[in-house]
C-alpha cells in the first residue's frame, strides 16, 4: 500500500489543509492530474492515519475474518438443519414400531385373558403359545429397529461440539471488535464527553480486567457512551 500511495504523495504537499489552499489551476497541468493529486494526498492522509492508530490492520483483520465469519454461521445452520432433520427422520421411523409393538402386546394379553375364561381346551392353548412366541420375536425385532433409531438421534447431536466451536469463534471475534471500536471512541471522544463520562468510563473496555478495578464491565456503560456520542 505504500509502494501505491508514493507518487501521489510527492505529487501534493505533506499538509491537506495547506495543500488545497495552494492548488490552483497551471497551464501545464490539466484539472485531472490536479484532482488525482488531492485524491492522492487525501488516500495517503487516510492510510497515514490508519497506521498511526493501528488501525489498519484491524481493517485488514475484519477484511479477513468477516468473510470467515458468515461462513461460520451459514456451517451452524448447516448442521442444525441436518441434525434437526435426522432426528425427525428416525422419530418418524420408530413411532410405527413402537405402535407395533404396543399392538402385539394388546394381542397376546386380549388372547390370554379370553383362553383363561373359557372352557380349558388343549388347541386353544397351543395357539395362544403359538400366538405368543410369534409376538415376542416381532417384538424383539421391532425394539432392535427402534434402538438403532434412537442410536440415530444420539448421534445426529454431535453436531453441539462443532457448532459450539464455531459459535464461541464468532462471539469471540464480535466481542473483540467491540471492546476495539469503543475504545476508539474512548481515546478519540471530546473533552466535555470525558468528562461527563467519568474516569471509570475512560479505561475502556478490558480483554482481562482482573487486574484493574475501574473498566467498563458491561454492555450498559457501552451503551451511555455510546448515547453520549450521539450515536
Amino acid at each position: 500500500m505504500d509502494t501505491l500511495f508514493a507518487g501521489s504523495a510527492v505529487a501534493a504537499p505533506a499538509d491537506p489543509l495547506r495543500a488545497e489552499a495552494r492548488v490552483e489551476p497551471q497551464g501545464g497541468v490539466c484539472e485531472q492530474d490536479e484532482m488525482l493529486a488531492r485524491i492522492g494526498q487525501i488516500t495517503r492522509n487516510l492510510h497515514d492515519s490508519l497506521r498511526a492508530l493501528g488501525l489498519d490492520k484491524v481493517v485488514e483483520k475484519a477484511t479477513h475474518e468477516i468473510p470467515d465469519v458468515r461462513e461460520r454461521l451459514n456451517y451452524v445452520a448447516r448442521m442444525t438443519e441436518q441434525a434437526a432433520q435426522r432426528v425427525l427422520n428416525a422419530t418418524d421411523t420408530a413411532i410405527p414400531l413402537q405402535e407395533r409393538i404396543d399392538a402385539g402386546a394388546d394381542e397376546i394379553l386380549n388372547g390370554w385373558h379370553a383362553a383363561l375364561k373359557a372352557p380349558f381346551s388343549e388347541a386353544n392353548y397351543r395357539d395362544m403359545a403359538t400366538l405368543t412366541m410369534q409376538c415376542l420375536v416381532d417384538m424383539r425385532n421391532d425394539t432392535g429397529a427402534t434402538k438403532q433409531q434412537l442410536l440415530d438421534i444420539m448421534m445426529a447431536q454431535d453436531f453441539q461440539d462443532l457448532t459450539g466451536q464455531v459459535i464461541r469463534r464468532v462471539t469471540e471475534l464480535a466481542h473483540g471488535l467491540e471492546q476495539q471500536l469503543v475504545q476508539l471512541l474512548i481515546d478519540y471522544a471530546p473533552a466535555e464527553v470525558k468528562r461527563e463520562s467519568g474516569s471509570g468510563l475512560l479505561n475502556g473496555p478490558q480483554i482481562n480486567p482482573a487486574n484493574k478495578s475501574d473498566v467498563v464491565a458491561d454492555q450498559s456503560q457501552v451503551d451511555d457512551l455510546l448515547d453520549s456520542l450521539g450515536f
